[in-house]
């Protein structure tokens, strides 16, 4: 699946007084048409898209479909299968922040209300980068609730992951084929000497959690001391050993420069640069989750020669391509986003306009170097990898082929393995 994104981030700032919403400043909301027009340009057919959650998701059970009743039915027509990202980084003014605890049903309500209006809709992100929303949220202090203590970082990450789950068990009672793609940061934190290792390896284990409990894995020791210190249950944490739905599940991963950090002895980090790369560090997820992977997000700056972000991707490229040649199961790659962004040079903390020239297109809809590549590189290996992989036994389908009798036939199978699962009161090991 060669996919790109439409940039849909949402979260507050300025003590939640400020919304900062990419679509409207990157322009989607007037040229979405035009967008479009840019995927089918470069030969893709997957899109990372969704409606914007503030916009629609109004109150408990009232929401405003009017922008997304336009869009999608244009998605179908065209034939391009949308990844449905329905969080993304923040929540709708009325439910605050991650640390209100009515937040995960809620939005499983939502989740589940969209599945109902679009049944053709069989991918989704419920939430994106489940990780990056906690700690920007909760322990940096950047965005929504802007706390930085680990109670809060716990608070925000159990809601974020509940609501995953929750969100991908009403989908399934709507869409029991539905495929989820995790949107995850993979992440790798260096000790820079020795007397820095301890604090390593807890970071280490630590950007883990998401996925740990998203896929209902048992943690270790030192981690669930740390979940309970600062105020998670048992019966909380018994929540995800108890709903796996790792089966119906892809382990999307992201990964851009800045995902390798520099550990030092007194605890503080900065950013180290590509010194593993996307290869090594998805390694290490395949290794501790055994699902099919998906490089769901990456892109670097067109810089002063032209060609930055055009040997970027041939980098993550041949990166995919290793791991896939070493045996992991690797399902797709996604040069994120469409466009170019604004002032994500500063995470989206400050509003000063900055045009970030990260985008196969710029914000005038011209096609940048890198979407030339692009194209090129889809246009090329198209035709040489399988569409799809073996470890996929339930087949994506085109939304054109969503009324079609095999269709029907998939989803009353998945649904009645669905019932069985339930009946046994277990979820098995294996992958999709």
């Amino acid at each position: 699946m060669f996919a790109t994104g439409i940039e849909n981030s949402i979260p507050t700032i300025n003590g939640g007084r400020t919304r900062v919403d990419e679509m409207e400043v990157c322009g989607h909301y007037r040229h979405w048409r035009a967008d479009l027009d840019c995927v089918e340009e470069i030969g893709i057919q997957y899109l990372r898209y969704g409606p914007p959650l503030h916009r629609a998701f109004l109150g408990p059970r009232k929401y405003d479909w009017e922008f997304s009743d336009l869009v999608f039915p244009e998605l179908k027509r065209r034939n391009l299968t949308p990844i449905v990202d329905l969080c993304h980084f923040g929540v709708p003014d009325w439910i605050g922040n991650f640390q209100n605890p009515d937040f995960p049903q809620l939005f499983a309500t939502y989740a589940g209300a969209f599945a109902e209006r679009y049944p053709w809709v069989q991918l989704y992100t419920p939430v994106n980068e489940m990780f990056i929303c906690a700690v920007f949220s909760a322990k940096y202090g950047w965005w929504n609730e802007q706390a930085t203590d680990d109670k809060s970082f716990v608070t925000a990450l159990k809601h974020i992951v509940k609501a995953n789950v929750l969100a991908m068990i009403e989908i399934l009672k709507r869409r029991p084929d539905a495929i989820f793609i995790q949107s995850e940061s993979s992440e790798y934190f260096h000790a820079d000497s020795p007397a820095a290792i301890g604090r390593a390896e807890v970071l280490n284990s630590m950007r883990f959690l998401p996925l740990d409990l998203n896929y209902g894995l048992r943690i270790g020791s030192e981690m669930y001391e740390y979940l309970m210190d600062n105020g998670m249950t048992r019966e909380e944490y018994h929540f995800f050993l108890e709903h796996r739905l790792k089966q119906h599940c892809i382990l999307g991963n992201d990964y851009y420069m800045t995902n390798e950090h520099r550990v030092f002895a007194d605890g503080h980090t900065e950013a180290s640069g590509e010194v593993f790369g996307y290869s090594e560090i998805t390694r290490q997820y395949y290794n501790r989750y055994r699902l099919p992977v998906m490089h769901t997000e990456t892109n670097m700056k067109e810089g002063v020669t032209g060609q930055e972000a055009v040997q970027w991707l041939w980098k993550e490229w041949a990166n995919v391509l290793r791991i896939r040649n070493v045996g992991i199961p690797t399902v797709g790659f996604t040069w994120y986003s469409l466009t170019d962004q604004v002032d994500w040079d500063t995470a989206l903390r400050e509003q000063n306009g900055n045009v970030n020239p990260l985008g196969l297109f710029d914000l005038d809809r011209n096609i940048r170097n890198v979407g030339r590549a692009y194209k090129k590189l889809i246009a090329d290996w198209k035709d040489v990898l399988p569409a799809s992989s073996l470890c996929l036994t339930v087949p994506i389908v085109p939304p054109q082929h969503a009324e079609r009798m095999y269709v029907h036939e998939q989803q009353a199978d998945a649904s009645r393995r669905l019932r069985e699962f339930v009946t046994e009161g277990s979820q098995p090991e294996g992958t999709i």
